[in-house]
């Protein structure tokens, strides 16, 4: 595409003066790393590359299903069954030839995460998955990014500029819910999941523009009952003292102190060594881990692992790390 085609493109948002050509050239040269290809990513991702963001990278390990186009509307129905990082991709690619897309379907996990944020200025969170949220957030307080992380269930939802200058996801959320849900096995309005979505990517262009406030250190709301927004600035809030970090599953070794929280039906031990136990038994006053030893406490999404961490640390002082290893069969395999 020649430099008329690229101007006439983008002519309109450079004409507006809080934005201008400087902005263009800082979406051109933006390097981003996406997690999550779903219901949030459909209206971040077109809004992303028709700006001029320059090269995304997508990470999902799913495929596209009939039950996910009420909501990821990126998609289309020839698209079932394909990965859907290609798919995002393919279509993407056709909306602005410019933007380099990035795709690769795996799941982003404490041990591939780095590596896949290597070369990025941004992390947005679009996972649909607590634990993400979390890696995410861990990752980018330690190499100075900014996270821009949103979430929905129901007909309500959040986005949030986080990290870098300002507090971290831990320090807005320090504690969590007694339930935490997601899009598959709770439901989602797929309206709401566009409205937080565009939310996402406005923060997500501010951040790469410089603009002013910052959307770092803002939180908004929208609940879809009355049209109603909402949310506050938090770049006072303090970083949390309990801060348990995620490992992954392949990182656990025969050293470890493991506990598997989840139900036998659920999947084989994590490790032929782990203790199978349930949240309220970490209270009691039974098997703690040696000195030195790291305590791993595994479940599926990582819940209730975190809910045993708080228990455990009530009565140990060593380190304490939490897994979220999924839902396998009795092979081992993930379902």
């Amino acid at each position: 595409m020649d430099r008329r085609d690229t101007m006439n493109r983008y002519a309109r948002q450079i004409a507006v003066p809080e934005f201008g050509p400087e902005s263009q050239a800082r979406l051109k040269d933006a390097r981003v790393l996406v997690a999550g290809a779903g219901g949030l990513a459909a209206p971040l991702l077109p809004a992303l590359v028709g700006a001029g963001v320059g090269h995304i990278r997508l990470v999902d390990p799913d495929v596209v299903d009939v039950s996910n186009l009420h909501r990821q509307t990126l998609f289309r129905t020839a698209d079932v069954g394909l990965p859907k990082v290609n798919a995002a991709a393919d279509r993407l690619r056709g909306l602005n030839p410019d933007a380099i897309i990035e795709p690769i379907p795996a799941a982003l996990d404490p041990s591939n995460a780095a590596a896949l944020a290597e070369g990025t200025m941004l992390l947005i969170d679009c996972a649909d998955s607590f634990s993400a949220s979390y890696i995410l957030s861990d990752l980018a307080m330690a190499a100075g990014l900014p996270l821009i992380s949103a979430s929905v269930l129901g007909v309500s939802g959040y986005c949030g500029g986080f990290c870098a200058t300002a507090p971290s996801l831990r320090a807005v959320f320090p504690d969590l819910p007694p339930r935490l849900g997601n899009c598959s096995e709770d439901g989602v309005v797929g309206t709401v999941v566009a409205v937080v979505g565009a939310l996402q990517a406005q923060m997500a262009l501010g951040t790469i523009t410089g603009e002013t406030p910052s959307p770092l250190g803002q939180l908004v709301t929208f609940d879809a009952r009355g049209l109603r927004f909402g949310g506050f600035r938090f770049m006072g809030a303090p970083e949390p003292e309990f801060r348990p970090r995620f490992v992954a599953g392949s990182e656990i070794s025969r050293d470890d102190w493991v506990v598997d929280l989840r139900e036998a039906h659920e999947a084989p031990l994590a490790t032929p060594h782990a203790l199978r136990l349930s949240v309220e038994a970490m209270s009691d006053a039974g098997s703690t881990p040696n000195t030195g030893q790291r305590a791993i406490l595994c479940c599926r999404s990582g819940l209730r692992a975190w809910r045993a961490a708080e228990r455990l640390a009530s009565r140990w002082t060593g380190e304490i790390l939490l897994a979220a290893l999924g839902q396998t069969d009795s092979e081992g395999k993930a379902k």
